[in-house]
């Protein structure tokens, strides 16, 4: 099955790697992948979606391992250049079922503050930037 291959993948690519809360990277793709709700195409993307952004595993990389054109397009858009204006990055995603799924599932968890010991000032900020992000991925 293609998602066991993604949680593989993903686990050895963020292996090492800790979230904001100290906890291991790895748990944040895996609770993505289970708030997405969609097929399997849609399970790749979340538990991939910060592969390409966070890690040094490539789009190539992962079209060889197998994972189709359809999760390859999502992770493209889901991967945010440093560049990239983040409200633009989220217009983008509104036109990719797969990517804009991911991504409401990928800011439910990001707007768990619970995961957070201490939030600061800063942590709040975010939380409004991805309030906004979200309202703007709900809206038709």
């Amino acid at each position: 099955m293609l998602i066991n291959k993604a949680i593989e993948t993903a686990a050895k690519a963020h292996d090492g790697q800790y979230d904001k809360g100290g906890e291991p990277y790895i748990y944040h793709p895996l609770r993505v992948m289970l708030y997405a709700n969609g097929d399997e195409n849609v399970k790749c993307a979340a538990v991939l979606h910060d592969v390409i952004e966070d890690t040094k595993i490539t789009e190539r990389e992962l079209a060889e391992i197998g994972f189709g054109k359809d999760i390859l397009e999502a992770l493209r858009l889901l991967t945010r250049q440093p560049d990239d204006d983040y409200m633009d990055y989220i217009q983008r995603l509104k036109h990719n079922p797969i990517a804009k799924t991911v991504k409401l599932a990928d800011l439910k968890d990001n707007m768990d503050m619970s995961r957070i010991k201490n939030p600061t000032e800063m942590d709040f900020k975010r939380l409004e930037k991805y309030k906004k992000a979200k309202a703007i991925l709900e809206k038709p």
